[in-house]
């Protein structure tokens, strides 16, 4: 599933190429996604200069004058820019042209992906209006997290994974964002302190640019090919490393299953 750096890399990506430019066709050629795609959509976009490309949580924000295009990539989905003549693969559901012959292509094999209008204010729109703050936010400090967590008896693993918490979080950073923390993923979050959550904060933002960084050296190659995620390019410490010695201490990395995700942690250096 593309996460928050995967979804980031590619708005960066397409920003330069389809930013300030105007829609001139439309093509659908299949509207059967996790919601139905806007029957209307080619009326909608058509003519309509698209002003910036924004993100939030998962969710790329096509901001237009009348309106703004919500797109999710879902479980499998992909956007990419590519030159005119390029045929259509198998699972290339949608196609927005801009001016210039810039065609920007919808990919998703497993249609869990999604492309809505909104009309009104995107920030009230139900998918978006219950989200926490982003990770980069000047809201999301210790104090916030501490206070998020103060009462729970869960695993701060799963406060931190919360999209009501904080967006952006998913399995592999969560893992990897503790690990630098030196907290165990199973630490109820009412009993880590504060000084323990500003190392979290810290670690949380430090995993995600670093991902986001990754991302970007494979950029091009995502814009106009086949969308390899850049996570994969991340030197990972812990995830999925499953019996290896931990960087720190040298001890052998641990798996459990923590709400029902895998997690890994070094049992000495994590407490």
């Amino acid at each position: 599933m593309p996460e928050l750096p995967e979804v980031e890399t590619t708005r960066r990506g397409i920003v330069p190429l389809v930013e300030g430019r105007t829609v001139t066709a439309v093509t659908v050629r299949e509207s059967r996604l996790r919601q139905p795609v806007p029957e209307n959509l080619t009326a909608l976009l058509c003519g309509e200069e698209l002003l910036a490309v924004g993100r939030r949580a998962k969710y790329l924000l096509f901001r237009f004058a009348r309106g703004t295009l919500i797109v999710h990539l879902g479980m499998s989905g992909s956007l990419r820019v590519v030159p005119p003549a390029t045929p259509f693969k198998k699972h290339d559901h949608i196609e927005i042209t801009f001016a210039g012959e810039r065609r920007l292509r919808f990919h998703d094999p497993r249609r869990f992906g999604l492309m809505i209008w909104s009309a009104d204010p995107v920030e009230q729109h139900p998918l978006i209006a219950h989200l926490g703050p982003e990770p980069w936010d000047a809201a999301f400090d210790a104090a916030y997290l501490h206070a998020a967590g103060s009462k729970r008896r869960a695993a701060v693993k799963n406060l931190i994974m919360d999209g009501h918490v904080v967006v952006g979080v998913g399995n592999i950073y969560a893992s990897e964002a503790l690990y630098r923390a030196r907290v165990h993923p199973r630490r109820a979050a009412g009993r880590v302190s504060l000084a323990r959550y500003a190392r979290i904060v810290v670690a949380i933002r430090e995993v995600l640019a670093e991902a986001i960084e990754v991302g970007g050296t494979t950029l091009r190659d995502f814009v106009k090919s086949d969308g390899e995620p850049g996570y994969f390019r991340l030197q990972l410490n812990v995830y999925g490393r499953t019996g290896e010695p931990c960087p720190g201490c040298h001890r052998p990395i641990r798996q459990a299953v923590i709400g029902q995700r895998s997690s890994f942690y070094c049992p000495a250096c994590q407490r």
